[in-house]
């Protein structure tokens, strides 16, 4: 492929008295790629993409704004490429990046910073990618990046909405060791449940919902204030921190500014709808806590926590979220995405399971030494995680190393 010649140009079209650092657009015969170093600079692209493009609910600009404002780490810095046709100057997408520090080099990642399941470009329309026009507008993505000694991008989709995903179809990509689930929901809401999950769920939902009723009325409450937004997500963190102090496992609730980012999220959510927080209560306790994120025609389940003290030989997670299938469909949803993690419950309500791909690789010595070691790392985990002795030794481990920190 020819390569073209490669010019700085300013961004156009800011706001009066805003300036614009200089961005780099290189071409090849297919595309062209401009880099720009703020989310305010690609703002109303971005917008027009989320509104009327292809994309998941984790590339809304809202979402992403609070990623930059809030999560970035010290010396990080934001990379949003935009691919144009070269023939054409269309926009075709737009890929969200960032670079940042990493013990003795840098590293690109997704922009993510933990609170992204999926990395996927923001495309303009639903037009396909194939292998080749996917390569050839990665080119030019690269050829407009910083240098760095590694990409490690994760948690890659096959597809978005019905589209093939560019980055999956790139060569350099690899199965990774992440399994994401959805339903495909339609038809009466009333009858979502039966008619799409597996026999034994619906029965033992049935069982668990009859036992709530015994003890008092139940409800699904949607948090509609930010006073109610404060309250059900406290008790979502509570709960949540409190079950994976038991199980041994770390969690990002932990840190104080992904408690905040979610929480601003949940209430910004109040006037926009992309985020939706929802309690199911029995009497005047509430059970189980699901934060969504909602975006066109789906719904994904991000966080959920129970309080199974409450209601013995209960499920309340599986509570709450056979009622918020039914919800969701109501709303006019057609996919219910259960979010990245191969926990049982998922396989047994029947939802079908696609793996993620990653894209990590070194480009100096030392991004390499550090792509071996993570590699490393993820191999002892799916080790561990296959020996059921092996992780009940580990997760006590942890347990104990948490209460020491803890003081406890």
């Amino acid at each position: 492929m020819t390569g073209q010649a490669v010019e700085i140009v300013a961004v156009t079209g800011l706001a009066e008295g805003q300036v614009s650092h200089p961005v780099t657009v290189a071409a090849n015969d297919a595309y062209t790629a401009r880099l720009h170093t703020s989310l305010e600079m690609v703002r109303p692209l971005w917008l027009r993409f989320q509104e009327s493009g292809v994309c998941t609910g984790h590339q809304n600009y809202a979402w992403a704004g609070g990623i930059v404002a809030r999560l970035m780490p010290q010396g990080a810095e934001p990379l949003i490429v935009e691919v144009n046709d070269a023939a054409t100057g269309e926009p075709r997408m737009l890929v969200p990046l960032m670079r940042r520090p990493a013990l003795g080099h840098r590293v690109i990642e997704w922009l993510s910073c933990g609170v992204c399941d999926y990395s996927a470009p923001l495309l303009a329309d639903a037009r396909p990618w194939t292998t080749q026009s996917a390569q050839a507008a990665w080119a030019a993505v690269r050829s407009v990046l910083p240098p760095a000694d590694r990409f490690h991008i994760t948690g890659i989709p096959p597809q978005i909405n019905g589209v093939a995903n560019p980055l999956a179809l790139l060569a350099e990509t690899r199965d990774s060791l992440q399994t994401t689930f959805g339903l495909a929901i339609d038809g009466d809401p009333d009858t979502v449940l039966k008619r799409l999950c597996k026999p034994s769920f619906v029965k033992e939902f049935g069982k668990d919902w009859r036992r709530l009723e015994r003890l008092g009325d139940v409800e699904l409450v949607e948090a509609g204030t930010p006073a109610e937004v404060e309250r059900i997500f406290g008790e979502l963190v509570r709960m949540r921190l409190s079950r994976f102090r038991e199980l041994g496992r770390f969690d990002l609730l932990t840190q104080e500014k992904v408690v905040d980012f979610y929480r601003n999220a949940a209430v910004r959510g109040l006037s926009d709808g992309a985020v939706r927080l929802f309690g199911l209560r029995v009497g005047e306790a509430l059970i189980a806590v699901q934060y969504l994120l909602v975006h066109q025609g789906t719904v994904h389940a991000l966080l959920i926590a129970m309080d199974q003290s409450v209601v013995p030989n209960v499920s309340p997670g599986l509570a709450i979220m056979g009622r918020l299938m039914s919800w969701a469909r109501k709303q006019g949803f057609g996919y219910f995405d259960l979010s990245v993690g191969n926990q049982s419950y998922k396989a047994n309500m029947g939802a079908k399971g696609s793996v993620l791909v990653e894209l990590c690789h070194g480009f100096t010595m030392r991004g390499n030494a550090a792509s071996t070691a993570i590699k490393l790392r993820d191999w002892t985990e799916v080790f561990v995680r296959s020996n059921p002795r092996l992780l009940k030794a580990a997760q006590g481990t942890m347990r104990g190393l948490r209460r020491l920190r803890g003081g406890r």
